[in-house]
């Protein structure tokens, strides 16, 4: 059995330089790459391309790269959270790619599968169609979109083994699983590693094949963007 296991988040990150395209999964702040993106945050690599479905908030997630300026390109869904990202691109200091959710994901999940292009009817008719062919299938007018891959792809699972089989647990199952097969290294820290085997083959999610390197993270905050409760009666 091939044992995928690095030591820590500097060897899984081994390899990534400048100007490369990452691609981040996670929903929100939830199920996100909490320690590759805080060591990504220290390294002194710029012009990068991030492919996530939103951009964190101004402290927390891809807010840490945005601070330091190293991403020079967001392909994402939902940005709303965070005011370094507005800022920088009312400012034209970041370029920005705004793609429908379920597009994104498509797009991800089409990279992985090996599918160069597909059509769909979201976005027909606004912004995100321009400059992209047009067909109609069932008389319905479609967009075409191309695939989304990665020089790598941090992904974050709730558990894995050392062959690199992962379990996601709930939201993290939104875009995990998806950039994990589209990343030519894949990287997943799980908060939980256990030897291959112990894991049941009907409870995987991503099988290990995708995953290149794999490491228990030291630690995550699991934050939450906006925290919404009941008033006490």
């Amino acid at each position: 059995m091939i044992n995928k296991t690095v030591k820590n988040i500097e060897q899984a990150l081994d390899g990534v330089e400048s100007n490369m395209t990452f691609m981040f999964g996670g929903f929100g702040l939830s199920g996100i790459p909490e320690n590759a993106i805080s060591a990504l945050a220290k390294k002194d690599i710029f012009g990068l391309i991030c492919i996530s479905n939103n951009a964190g908030v101004d402290d927390f997630g891809l807010g840490l790269l945005l601070q330091r300026k190293q991403i020079k390109k967001m392909i994402s869904s939902y940005v709303g959270e965070n005011v370094e990202f507005e800022r920088q691109m009312l400012s034209g200091e970041l370029e920005v790619d705004l793609i429908p959710q379920g597009s994104l994901a498509e797009r991800c999940r089409a990279g992985g599968a090996g599918i160069p292009a597909f059509f769909t009817p979201a976005g027909y008719g606004t912004e995100v169609a321009e400059g992209k062919e047009v067909r109609e299938f069932n008389g319905k007018p479609h967009i075409l979109e191309s695939a989304l891959t990665a020089d790598f792809a941090f992904i974050k699972a709730w558990k894995g083994d050392t062959a690199g089989n992962l379990i996601f647990k709930g939201t993290a199952r939104n875009f995990n699983p998806l950039m994990a097969m589209a990343g030519k290294i894949t990287v997943a820290e799980v908060e939980h590693l256990v030897p291959a085997g112990e894991l049941d083959p009907n409870q995987i999610h991503t099988a290990g094949i995708f995953v290149q390197r794999i490491l228990q993270g030291e630690k995550y905050e699991k934050r939450i963007e906006q925290r919404t409760v009941r008033k006490r009666e």
